[in-house]
């Protein structure tokens, strides 16, 4: 499945095809589009029609969490920056535990360590279960021992251990358990900690081939500042560009000249964050914000207040019309037995961030939408609780 543009497909259920591939691509091979099962053949045939950045080594869809999904290219200088620091900020080489899906950046940059640790990676089974995961565990037998995973893989993890002892201890035989994708509450490093896991906290982006921030610190040659609030990040693991869209990339990827007459490149994240005494913290998405009876509220605040109580960790915040206020906000939950009461939840909200913040309506489900990486797909449910709210409407509810 190779394209004009040289672009090869692979599909991502085959894994010994992919990694060979990824590793011909480091090499200056022919550049790779990881693909899984249930991608439309449009939607690869248009990445391969497009013209490629010069130098991409590999081609990732992004998952869309806030909206259309985007094509990165990435150089082999990049994807290997950014596992040479993993790796150096981690103590050395060793073994994966491939635990994410492979057509996202944080799947595949497992694969790509591995080769350039000279590893061969272990693969989780593909439907998440906290048992099986530790028990594919036990095939890593090459010196250190590695795991990347999502908030919601590792809170069920750490539910496992609370309740098993023999959990707890294969989960800290782990020489560093990665958790990235979406802010962690002080509750979840709390128990990590108490349990002896080997927690690392990593921020990055496909656009910055991975992790480049781990516990608020800079890996490798990363650099960050905040510019009007948001996180803007430089470095040698930074992408291309997207895929068919130059308009797109002149406005997230910057070019700068310094004072010295000397040239940088800075990625627009989208994030908003502070640096406080030279470490990162992100408070949330620039764009998650409402406004709300004239005052601003940030839904990823809401979410992070919310998920402090008991039984509310997999919390998601939206915006709502509001025929008074404007906006509001509105909680979706999964359910869990014993969780803390929305009015508890909804008092705590307004008295840490105000009246205008305290959600009006909450919905509890089974499963929220949710994408192949475990982020909460937005559109999905924004989409949704439109629906239930026009029901209501029709049904006078």
């Amino acid at each position: 499945m190779t394209s004009p543009n040289g672009l090869r497909a692979i599909p991502t259920d085959d894994r010994a095809w992919l990694h060979a591939a990824l590793a011909d691509a480091l090499a200056g091979g022919a550049p790779v589009l990881p693909v899984p099962a249930d991608t439309p053949p449009e939607t690869v045939s248009a990445v391969q029609g497009a013209e490629l950045p010069q130098g991409a080594a590999l081609v990732i869809r992004t998952s869309g969490s806030t909206g259309t999904p985007k094509s990165v290219a990435l150089s082999a200088d990049a994807l290997r920056s950014s596992a040479e620091a993993t790796l150096e900020e981690l103590g050395g080489a060793g073994q994966w535990l491939v635990s994410l899906p492979t057509n996202l950046i944080s799947g595949v940059q497992m694969l790509v360590r591995s080769i350039v640790a000279g590893t061969e990676p272990v693969f989780a089974p593909d439907r998440f279960d906290p048992e099986a995961l530790l028990e594919r565990a036990e095939e890593l037998d090459e010196g250190r021992r590695y795991v990347s995973l999502v908030p919601v893989q590792f809170t069920r993890l750490l539910d496992l251990a609370a309740r098993d002892r023999d959990a707890a201890e294969a989960l800290r035989r782990f020489d560093a358990v990665l958790v990235g994708g979406q802010a962690m509450t002080l509750d979840l490093r709390r128990r990590a900690h108490e349990l002896g896991v080997p927690l690392r906290r990593s921020y990055g982006m496909t656009e910055t081939a991975g992790g480049c921030v781990y516990d608020g610190v800079e890996i490798g040659d990363t650099r960050v500042r905040i510019r009007g609030g948001e996180v803007q990040l430089a470095g040698s693991a930074l992408a291309l560009g997207y895929v068919g869209d130059p308009a797109r990339t002149a406005e997230r990827f910057i070019e700068e000249i310094g004072a010295d007459g000397a040239g940088s490149r800075w990625y627009r994240t989208g994030d908003a964050g502070e640096l406080l005494g030279g470490m990162l913290t992100v408070t949330g998405r620039l764009d998650r914000v409402i406004v709300s009876g004239g005052v601003n509220v940030s839904l990823d605040e809401v979410e992070r207040a919310a998920r402090e109580h008991a039984g509310w960790s997999s919390a998601v915040a939206i915006g709502s019309e509001h025929p008074e206020w404007g906006e509001r906000v509105t909680l979706v939950v999964e359910t869990e037995e014993g969780a803390a009461g929305f009015d508890e939840v909804k008092a705590a909200i307004r008295e840490r961030l105000g009246p205008a913040a305290a959600p009006v309506w909450v919905t509890e489900t089974d499963r929220i939408p949710r994408l192949a990486g475990g982020k909460p797909d937005l559109p999905a449910i924004h989409a949704w609780i439109g629906m239930l709210r026009a029901s209501f409407k029709q049904t006078g509810a």
